[in-house]
């Protein structure tokens, strides 16, 4: 499908004829192929023998470009977490906040499906941090659990809501990232659908939109906080345009965030806006898809957190008793490090660090996952959930190991039941190359695959 008229009109207005002519150039090339690695699962990209040809995304700590595009749904790697599938312009979000100490910090991404963004703040700011990724969108919320589980952390929770109900957590967060929805212009280049979405009317659309979820989400941000806003973008409106407008009503409480340097090789137009540092990434300049990326902070110093309490009014989250503590504890390495609750049916394992948050948090917007899923018990025995399997913390010596080749973890994958001879008499871990996909039950000469049916391949 060809690009839309009024849209080369406005990227020959807005970057002058030569630069508007080279970018719409260069939405009709190839898109590069890119990953981040999963640090708590790969060191490198050497380990994932799937991944060839890879070089390095410069800008990004872990990402790579790859020589060509590999079937994902059949890497038994990509679905144990060991990596991300992330456009390369996208990672540039951990590089702003590279000079930040993200360590134990409390990080909202405030429209954040599919998960690449949350995965990178997770993996930033440790087991003592906390990542909110919020998603309106219910569908597409649940796709975000799903990376977030197969990420591995525990130190994420997932929403879905509208962005003003977190009105309730003023001045929470370290950090504050809005994602937000948009023309889509720069995934002309591997979406012609979004080509067929577009019009002018619709870019007007995203950019009241996207005035209105960032005013909810200033209010978040804590004083000295760390405020990022990006699209995947061209179009001025939407970009520098939406800055311009936030400074009309926010200018007096804020400040220039620390330089953001980048290396002219990487081709990145890097600019100001009032107190903002701005970056677009074109892809007749930079090796990605189109990108736009602003950082500013919030006035003031870091002072005490205005914590709250947990009011647990509607009483969904009780702490496990004595007995099913001991049984989980066993299952994870660090249990010392963790606080065991249950909601619903289901036993969760938070790290203590931000276990009040967590449960402060579910009583105020909807969560539809926090930390990691443990699983159920029946008779003093835990039925593992399939979360507890990538959980980085999990304790291997609490479970039988079954180590599978690329087949027959495929096999598995699609929810088919492994070989009985493969197998230990009750639960076990089918793991491929040392790294974890679920679990299976067996019980004599019967087997039962415990893969979710949400994550289980279904084509291919």
């Amino acid at each position: 499908m060809a690009l839309p008229e009024k849209f080369i009109e406005q990227m020959l207005r807005e970057l002058g004829g030569k630069e508007g002519r080279a970018l719409c150039e260069a939405l009709d090339s190839p898109s590069p192929v890119s990953v981040r690695l999963n640090p708590a699962k790969a060191a490198a990209v050497e380990e994932l023998p799937d991944l060839k040809g890879a070089g390095y995304v410069e800008w990004s700590r872990g990402g790579y470009y790859l020589g060509e595009r590999p079937v994902f749904t059949l890497d038994p790697d990509f679905h144990a977490g060991a990596y991300y599938v992330q456009e390369a312009s996208s990672q540039f979000v951990g590089h702003i906040l590279g000079g930040v100490e993200m360590e134990g910090r409390r990080v909202l991404d405030m429209c954040a499906a599919p998960g690449g963004k949350t995965t990178l703040y997770a993996s930033l700011v440790g087991e003592e941090g906390l990542v909110v990724a919020n998603e309106i969108d219910r569908r597409r919320a649940n796709v975000l659990a799903d990376n977030v589980r197969k990420w591995g952390l525990g130190n994420v929770a997932v929403c879905s809501t509208r962005p003003d109900r977190f009105r309730d957590l003023e001045e929470w967060f370290d950090v504050v990232a809005v994602d937000a929805p948009c023309s889509g212009e720069g995934m002309f280049r591997k979406d012609e659908a979004a080509r067929g979405e577009w019009s002018e009317n619709n870019v007007k659309i995203c950019a009241a939109r996207q005035d209105e979820i960032l005013r909810e989400a200033w209010r978040t941000l804590r004083p000295g906080g760390v405020l990022i806003y990006s699209t995947c973008t061209f179009n001025r409106l939407e970009d520098e345009g939406t800055l311009e407008r936030m400074l009309e009503w926010a200018s007096d409480q804020m400040e220039a965030f620390d330089e953001v340097r980048t290396d002219p090789r990487w081709g990145i137009v890097s600019g100001r806006v009032g107190v903002f540092q701005t970056f677009h990434f074109y892809p007749h300049r930079a090796c990605g898809e189109g990108f736009f990326a602003a950082v500013a902070r919030k006035s003031g110093e870091f002072r005490p957190r205005r914590e709250r309490k947990t009011k647990n009014e509607r009483g969904v989250i009780a702490p496990v008793d004595r007995k099913s503590a001991g049984v989980l504890a066993e299952w994870v390495t660090e249990p010392e490090r963790m606080r065991f609750v249950t909601i619903g049916d289901t036993c969760y394992g938070w790290f203590r660090a931000q276990a009040d948050a967590v449960a402060m948090l579910s009583e105020r917007v909807p969560v539809i996952y926090s930390g990691v899923a443990m699983g159920q018990i029946f008779k003093g025995r835990l039925k593992p959930d399939g979360a507890l399997a990538f959980f980085v913390g999990l304790n291997r010596g609490a479970v039988s190991v079954a180590e599978v080749g690329e087949q027959e973890a495929r096999a598995f994958l699609r929810r088919q039941d492994p070989g009985v001879e493969l197998l230990q008499e009750g639960i076990n871990l089918i793991c491929c190359r040392g790294r974890a996909l679920g679990f299976v039950k067996r019980i004599g000469a019967r087997v039962n695959n415990l893969y979710p049916e949400s994550l289980r391949i279904v084509n291919l």
